[in-house]
């Protein structure tokens, strides 16, 4: 696999990521450890090199997870994780004061089996914490040889100018999709300006890309997405004209939806490096293909022409999280 390098850093990773969420939190009751490990080395093998957690995941049980699988090839791959949650918790709240950041990066040392964490995200702004200071603590960190990279997640535009200038920010990781596109309004011209990367997480959007959801899914009990207004049943209804028109496209070029949502991205920018993420190795293999598809400068524009016809349904996050986005 082709490699990329996020924004003007230095980081150079794989031009597709894997996204370790879903293995252990977050969309359903996930694998267990020897399933997870065997997906993570699965992608390894195939020629990826970046991988994301963070200690919200479980909590804490996703990165033991990464730490484990990755641990033979440690010095081959680069592994990102996040700090900022009160008790790695999301829903108790944000936490960015310096000593819970140092706190959250020791014990994530020893949770990753490792003496340096590659890339270290805020994995949301604390209103109560000026950013200038998060960024100062990751820059200690990174002089003191525990971290390499500083990130940012979900921030907002003035978030990431100010922390950069304490900083340099290497990637912002935000939600960007063929179903949501709101970071080419703001987000992707400052990046751009400031030579920052880009990590699109939930590229497939969630799963619903890949046009193996549809209005009679049910999801497990412990899924976030039950939660998630774009997947109501009334949403995902309205929301199938979507995948329809994808479907065509894939049609048209035997690929698959997930190839087409994912080569779209690749195509965007050359710094931009999805992760998606997936419990299923036939679905990992298709994923990866995606990175050896190149679509055309008609294709992208046949692909807008037709998602400009489409309104999609439903908001990305209930409300309580929608709030903590964008800061």
């Amino acid at each position: 696999m082709e490699t990329r390098e996020l924004g003007k850093s230095g980081l150079k990773v794989s031009a597709l990521g894997f996204g370790c969420m879903g293995l252990s939190f977050g969309l359903g009751a996930g694998v267990d450890k020897e399933q997870g490990i065997q997906i993570i080395r699965a992608a390894f093998e195939a020629g990826v090199t970046f991988f994301d957690t963070a200690e919200a995941y479980g909590p804490f049980t996703n990165e033991e997870l990464v730490g484990e699988a990755l641990e033979p090839f440690r010095d081959n791959v680069v592994i990102a994780t996040k700090f900022g949650f009160k008790g790695g918790k999301a829903n108790d709240g944000t936490d960015s004061r310096p000593e819970n950041i140092r706190q959250h990066t020791e014990a994530a040392l020893r949770r990753l089996r490792t003496d340096r964490i590659d890339l270290l995200y805020q994995h949301r702004v604390d209103p109560n914490i000026p950013i200038e200071d998060v960024a100062g603590t990751v820059k200690e960190l990174i002089a003191a040889g525990k971290v390499r990279y500083f990130g940012l997640s979900e921030a907002g535009v003035p978030s990431i100018r100010k922390a950069h200038a304490v900083q340099p920010v290497a990637a912002l990781q935000s939600e960007y999709s063929l179903w949501w596109r709101e970071p080419e309004k703001e987000i992707l011209p400052t990046l751009e300006e400031l030579g920052i990367g880009f990590v699109p997480f939930s590229p497939l959007g969630k799963g619903f890309l890949t046009g193996t959801i549809d209005a009679t899914t049910q999801f497990d009990k412990s899924d976030f997405r039950n939660v998630v207004p774009r997947f109501s049943i009334e949403a995902r209804q309205a929301n199938q004209r979507l995948i329809d028109v994808l479907g065509q496209l894939a049609d048209g070029k035997s690929l698959t939806r997930a190839q087409i949502a994912l080569a779209w991205l690749l195509a965007q920018k050359p710094w931009i490096v999805p992760i998606p993420g997936t419990t299923k190795l036939h679905r990992l293999k298709e994923n990866l293909g995606a990175a050896e598809v190149s679509l055309s400068p008609a294709d992208l524009t046949e692909i807008s022409a037709a998602l400009a016809e489409i309104r999609v349904v439903g908001e990305r996050y209930p409300a309580h999280l929608q709030a903590m986005v964008g800061r």
